[in-house]
């Protein structure tokens, strides 16, 4: 079922971004890219909230990664629970090296939103050889975005208010791998805080960097 269901948010993506790379003139229309520029201060505070949102989450997966204990669970069941639920070799190297997986696929995530905030998401900063000065494809970063906006957004809200249920007694927390529902509920707060957060500023970043590189009629 989730699989299923990250599938369809991948299609709806797909659908939000053929939308979105529309152009103005329609097609065969002479259009130039608009100058690279920054997103509003609004957008720019949104992606540094989505940013701090992950602070909790990835100190917590290092915190495991490191041998710590966390929510009652050790760094050494915690990896045990990973090769329970059939995490791949290379997921299990990079734990056994001290880095978790999800803490690079949040750094990535961080970097792409501040990329849709930033000119260097437009044109390629000084810091990348043989690309500098070059327009950045659209697409490079509108297709990742508008995936992970569509998968992150919901999961973030609909978890949230799962928990908000299981917090107000409403419904009974499982507790999982943690030692008691108390502990489930800790680390599930800061997951769902992270990933709904982050969402909602990738959704903003998305609406800002299509309006600002949408190329420009030639008259």
């Amino acid at each position: 079922m989730p699989v299923a269901a990250n599938h369809a948010l991948a299609a709806v993506g797909c659908l939000l971004l053929a939308t979105t790379a529309r152009t103005v003139g329609g097609p065969g229309a002479a259009t130039v890219a608009p100058a690279p520029s920054a997103a509003t201060r609004m957008v720019q505070l949104a992606a540094c909230a989505g940013t701090v949102a992950f602070l909790p989450y990835v100190a917590m997966k290092l915190v495991w990664v490191s041998g710590g204990t966390f929510a009652g669970v050790s760094g050494e069941q915690m990896l045990a629970v990973s090769e329970h639920n059939g995490a791949s070799g290379i997921w299990l190297t990079l734990e056994s090296w001290g880095l978790d997986g999800t803490v690079l696929l949040a750094a990535l995530g961080v970097f792409l939103l501040w990329g849709l905030v930033r000119p260097w998401g437009q044109v390629y900063p000084r810091w990348t050889p043989w690309l500098r000065g070059r327009r950045v494809p659209r697409g490079l970063l509108l297709v990742p975005a508008l995936v992970g906006a569509a998968t992150l957004a919901p999961y973030g809200v609909l978890g949230a208010g799962y928990l908000a249920l299981a917090t107000a007694g409403v419904v009974t927390m499982g507790q999982g791998d943690f030692p008691s529902p108390g502990d489930a509920l800790l680390a599930g707060w800061i997951g769902m805080v992270a990933f709904g957060v982050y969402g909602f500023a990738l959704i903003a970043a998305i609406r800002s960097y299509g309006i600002r590189t949408r190329p420009v009629p030639v008259a």
